[in-house]
């Protein structure tokens, strides 16, 4: 399986050996989008939702997701993960939230999933937080933007 690094010669799944790699400084940054009514986003942003601050819990739960990426995702390394900010901002011409999740570590393997799993975790927490208004909310786009350090250097998504 030429190219895909968590199998095998045999195609048995493993988690990649990183150990003589060099430690780098390496950030990846997520976002995702999630789509409502604008008048659900009225009661996100105005912080009238009926369970509390929709956009500061789910903030903290990206960042508890982004913690916890290597127990949800089989073949994610452990990583000492220095820093994880998430952007919640309102955009009404979605209408919506739009999610950015930016993670950072010095390691040997990078944080890309940290990532993704940080925005996927924050926008999962706002369709809970406000479910009962709006069903039909849409989770979107969730995408990696950038990643930097490491062999493979520098990624940036295209707009």
């Amino acid at each position: 399986m030429s190219g895909l690094t968590h199998f095998d010669a045999t195609g048995q799944a493993h988690m990649v050996d990183v150990s003589d790699k060099p430690v780098t400084a390496r950030v990846a940054v997520a976002e995702g989008f999630v789509v409502m009514s604008a008048e659900t986003l009225t009661l996100v942003t105005s912080g009238s939702a009926k369970k509390g601050d929709v956009l500061g819990i789910a903030r903290l739960a990206g960042i508890m997701g982004a913690k916890k990426t290597a127990d949800l995702i089989p073949l994610c390394h452990p990583l000492p993960i220095t820093k994880v900010a998430l952007e919640l901002t309102a955009d009404e011409s979605l209408p919506g939230i739009r999610v950015e999740a930016t993670v950072k570590t010095g390691g040997q393997t990078g944080v890309e999933m940290e990532a993704l799993t940080a925005v996927s975790v924050a926008c999962l927490t706002i369709y809970d937080m406000v479910k009962a208004v709006e069903k039909s909310m849409r989770i979107e786009g969730i995408r990696l933007v950038l990643k930097d350090g490491g062999k493979s250097g520098r990624y940036e998504a295209q707009p």
